[in-house]
């Protein structure tokens, strides 16, 4: 019933919005991609990335680029997925021996490559970006309405969210759930760790490279200042805030987070405030917020707000 209700407010709620309003209603469901792989990767493997934002930046340009060069745009959004879970697949597989801190410096350092590379190739439209890139059509449909991509966005979610729900539930990944407890348990009765890691890693790249392929589309340029390293911070306060591991608590994250971040843009753009005021407010509400979670919600808001409903369950009986 919950998700019924839950649903209907979804689809029902951009018939009530503005062009601003439907802007960020978009980015809360792009951002929710992103952040429900991400969730999966640190609460059930057990692995930390502060990369994330370079598989969304990967789908992105996949089709932003394909479509530029006359590909249909459809095909584009289906191969950006496709395209950041190979690239994940193949770096993984170096980068996930390592662990902890070491990951995280890891992927990390493979944004600020990729960021690089981006900002000084002319194929990818350099610094200046990559211009032109045509609005999302699906069998001589076009999308050109905002309402539009919102739906399309929040579809992308549900199809992320069915297909992470599955895995959840099955088999791999109870294997997952053993290896975020102890990966010499898991691998002691029968896991195949190197396996189920690499495999999560490439699903939360394919996840992100699909909302990276809307992202294109909707707004229909793309630069390297698009896929900052704080945007991937954001994904990873996203999550925790949300709750490791839990799906809910993706979308949860990401749509408190972007909601934050639309409300300190505005404070910092106010008048009087100097230029860097948006990114500073940025910087430290995220420090606070993480202290506040980790001090009064630890496992983050959703595993909160079931533990209390839990509570109150008992005292009812």
């Amino acid at each position: 019933m919950k998700v019924l209700i839950a649903v209907a407010v979804t689809l029902a709620l951009p018939v009530f919005l503005d062009g601003l309003q439907l802007g960020i209603y978009v980015l809360a469901g792009l951002a929710a991609m992103v952040t429900v792989g991400l969730s999966l990767l640190m609460g059930q493997a057990g692995q930390i990335s502060l990369g994330q934002a370079s598989f969304y930046a990967i789908g992105a340009y996949t089709a932003g680029l394909l479509s530029v060069h006359g590909t249909p745009p459809v095909l584009g959004l289906v191969a950006a997925p496709v395209t950041a879970a190979a690239f994940a697949a193949v770096v993984g597989v170096g980068v996930l021996r390592l662990r902890g801190h070491y990951l995280a410096f890891a992927t990390l350092a493979m944004q600020l490559i990729l960021l690089s590379v981006l900002a000084q190739s002319t194929w990818a439209g350099g610094a200046i970006g990559l211009q032109g890139i045509p609005r999302l059509s699906i069998g001589g449909f076009e999308l050109e309405e905002d309402i539009q991509y919102a739906y399309l966005t929040w579809a992308g979610l549900a199809l992320v969210l069915f297909v992470a729900h599955n895995l959840v539930r099955s088999r791999p990944g109870r294997g997952l759930r053993a290896l975020a407890t102890s990966e010499v348990a898991a691998a002691a009765s029968g896991v195949p760790v190197g396996r189920y890691r690499l495999t999560v890693f490439t699903l939360s790249a394919a996840f992100a490279g699909l909302a990276g392929g809307i992202y294109a589309f909707y707004l229909g340029y793309l630069g390297p200042g698009s896929f900052p390293v704080l945007l991937s911070i954001e994904y990873v306060v996203m999550a925790v805030v949300g709750g490791l591991g839990t799906l809910s608590g993706g979308v949860v994250g990401a749509v408190v987070i972007v909601l934050l971040v639309q409300v300190l843009n505005e404070l910092g753009t106010g008048p009087g405030m100097p230029s860097y005021a948006p990114s500073v407010l940025s910087y430290a509400v995220y420090g606070l917020l993480l202290v506040v979670v980790v001090l009064w919600l630890p496992r983050g808001i959703v595993p909160a707000l079931r533990g209390v409903r839990g509570v109150r369950g008992k005292e009812r009986t």
